[in-house]
């Protein structure tokens, strides 16, 4: 069974087939979110810590964190993306112990934050473009960590899933060369927008299942990408996530803060026996009965969570880079 670890300085988060599915907590992104762009081009990181804490009260196993602003000062992200990679990085470790994903599509500031993550973080992530595999899968060695794989290359993003997968094969094969495992790839086949393709849903599925039985890898996915441009969004999430998860889907980067979206990702993890006796699903049901009362759904969580029903713990792990 293919495993995939990533650690913090205290904490392992194992992703995999025969583990609970994976939650990476998406909102440490100013990607269209204008008022916390503003706020860190200002030094200002209260949105940040807001964030962090939030997320992980309601079930994120890992967070993603993204630097990606660009200034009104400065344009140029190679020169203001990666310190601030490295404070945002050591920000957020600082306030919770749960592994992180660092995401940038600037190598420096990837690098930026893999010097100061503590543990074993993922990285976000490689293509299967010729400059990204040259920049980002000597990182991945040296720091001997995971990677996200996305399965688009220099001819841009694929509506054939055959194609997309095999970019993805690519992706792991050249990361052999370099001396990287299969189980330390973690391909996102990239969903596409159900209310512009009525196949996108089924071709994901698919597409999961023969990254799984052919490759052996574990997979993630934006997992709102499937509901772009339609109304109810969070209603067709919360159907496609378990549908993914039977499929195989051991991953993806959401925002955990939608209730919807997380039970029906605690009550898929009953369902295929990573669960153990329902006992994660019950203490999630405490959640769900303050939230009838009146409680928002992220203080419920995080009252069960200072309760003593908060997230697995783990294994104590270090630095890992390869000699």
């Amino acid at each position: 069974m293919t495993r995939t670890v990533v650690e913090s300085k205290t904490k392992t988060v194992t992703i995999g087939l025969d583990e609970p599915f994976c939650v990476i907590g998406e909102r440490i992104n100013p990607t269209g979110r204008k008022k916390l762009a503003a706020e860190l081009e200002a030094g200002d990181f209260s949105t940040v810590e807001k964030d962090a804490l939030e997320q992980v009260a309601c079930g994120a196993m890992v967070l993603d964190v993204n630097a990606g602003v660009v200034y009104n000062s400065n344009p140029n992200p190679n020169e203001t993306e990666p310190p601030l990679m490295r404070k945002m990085i050591e920000l957020v470790q600082g306030l919770v112990d749960v592994p992180l994903c660092i995401d940038s599509s600037v190598p420096a500031a990837l690098e930026a934050g893999l010097d100061a993550a503590e543990g074993r973080p993922l990285l976000n992530s490689v293509t299967g473009e010729e400059e990204r595999l040259e920049a980002i899968l000597p990182l991945v060695k040296k720091y001997n960590i995971p990677v996200v794989a996305i399965s688009n290359d220099d001819t841009g993003i694929s509506e054939d899933p055959e194609v997309r997968f095999a970019v993805a094969k690519k992706i792991v094969e050249r990361a052999a060369d370099h001396g990287i495992p299969a189980h330390d790839i973690v391909v996102d086949p990239l969903v596409m927008p159900v209310g512009a393709m009525g196949t996108a849903g089924r071709q994901v599925f698919s597409l999961v299942r023969k990254l799984r039985d052919e490759l052996g890898v574990n997979t993630t996915c934006g997992a709102s990408n499937i509901s772009f441009g339609l109304p109810n969004r969070h209603g067709i999430n919360a159907a496609f996530l378990p549908m993914a998860i039977a499929s195989g889907m051991t991953s993806a980067i959401m925002n955990p803060v939608r209730q919807v979206e997380m039970e029906a990702i605690k009550a898929a993890n009953f369902l295929m026996n990573n669960d153990p006796n329902g006992s994660d699903w019950i203490r999630f049901a405490r959640v769900l009965e303050a939230v009838q009362g009146g409680t928002p759904f992220p203080e419920a969580a995080r009252a069960q969570a200072a309760a003593g029903g908060g997230g697995r713990g783990g294994r104590r792990g270090g630095r890992r880079r390869s000699a």
